[in-house]
């Protein structure tokens, strides 16, 4: 979050989406200083404990949430900060696309752009758009462009819609509860275990085997659904799928590690999705870069697989 394109987001449109709680602080604030610093401070931060590149991306609210010409050019605009801050820092900084994702043709060219032009290594995408999934056809520019282009997808969480919040999340004694609950305490990591059923069983990601997709947060849930997923949804012969609900996920996904810094979460994830999909990320400044790095130091793997999860998967996946 870079706080000259915070600001243009007004305060309304955050909290009425659910990224900030009602009568919650929007702007400048030292977390959101620390998010939007890709210069000194962060660079001496990975310094610090020793890690070597951080892929940027922007987290919402964002172009996802304005239409028309004003969210294409607030993507274009962020994407342009991003690749100067890459092309100021290429030791350190690769860079995800930021899409105006109501606007799904654009964003397929924006993405284009950003891979082609500017390097990038891939997008990045928060929640739902006006309520809509990625499964949801208006969205398949996007899907066949970023498959086109060889370069992954990072399916961020976001709020969920406002009738949402209000049946799953409200109704607690204090505001903030239902907030956190409905984000990162949970709703954000259902969230996107739905997106990724919903693409699989939707059909879309046979229609884009090529598509890569990458998720966060040690897997989204997924890791311990894998298995009653495809006991509930059947074998291929009884659903027409061309694969199973895990065979699918297990060939076109990938899951970080960050923010679960948890042994038991990681030998689930582990188990579901082996050494080579899992790809080391701290999600920082939300958690540091310290408590990251030990945990991965520490984690029950061979010097081998270590070194896969630090760095080679990503090395492979986004061309690093």
């Amino acid at each position: 979050m870079l706080p000259e394109m915070t600001q243009r987001i007004p305060a309304s449109i955050a909290v009425d989406a659910g990224w900030v709680p009602s009568g919650g602080h929007w702007g400048p604030g030292p977390l959101n200083e620390a998010l939007g610093d890709i210069q000194d401070g962060r660079i001496d931060a990975m310094n610090q404990a020793g890690v070597t590149l951080q892929v940027l991306s922007v987290i919402g609210p964002g172009a996802e949430l304005l239409a028309g010409e004003e969210g294409i050019s607030f993507a274009r605009d962020y994407n342009d900060r991003l690749a100067a801050a890459v092309e100021r820092h290429p030791d350190h900084f690769a860079a995800f696309a930021h899409l105006p994702m109501k606007e799904p043709a654009a964003a397929a060219d924006e993405l284009e752009r950003c891979v082609e032009k500017l390097g990038f290594r891939g997008a990045s995408i928060n929640g739902t758009t006006d309520g809509l999934f990625l499964d949801d056809p208006r969205f398949a520019p996007i899907l066949s462009q970023a498959e086109a282009l060889a370069c992954p997808l990072y399916i961020h969480p976001g709020p969920p819609p406002r009738a949402v919040r209000d049946v799953y999340y409200g109704g607690l004694p204090s505001e903030i509860s239902s907030y956190l609950l409905s984000n990162a305490g949970f709703g954000w990591h259902s969230e996107v275990a739905i997106q990724i059923l919903r693409l699989v069983l939707s059909g879309a990601l046979d229609r884009n085997p090529g598509l890569k997709l990458i998720i966060g947060h040690m897997g989204e849930l997924l890791p311990m659904l894998l298995k009653r997923v495809d006991e509930t949804f059947g074998t291929v012969a009884e659903t027409g799928r061309q694969r199973t609900v895990s065979e699918t996920i297990l060939d076109q996904v990938w899951i970080t590690t960050s923010g679960f810094f948890d042994t038991s979460a990681f030998l689930a994830a582990l188990t579901a999705f082996g050494t080579d999909r899992i790809l080391f990320s701290i999600d920082y400044p939300y958690a540091t870069n310290g408590a990251g790095v030990a945990f991965l130091n520490n984690l029950p793997v061979s010097k081998a697989d270590r070194a896969r999860i630090a760095h080679g998967n990503a090395d492979s996946l986004l061309g690093l």
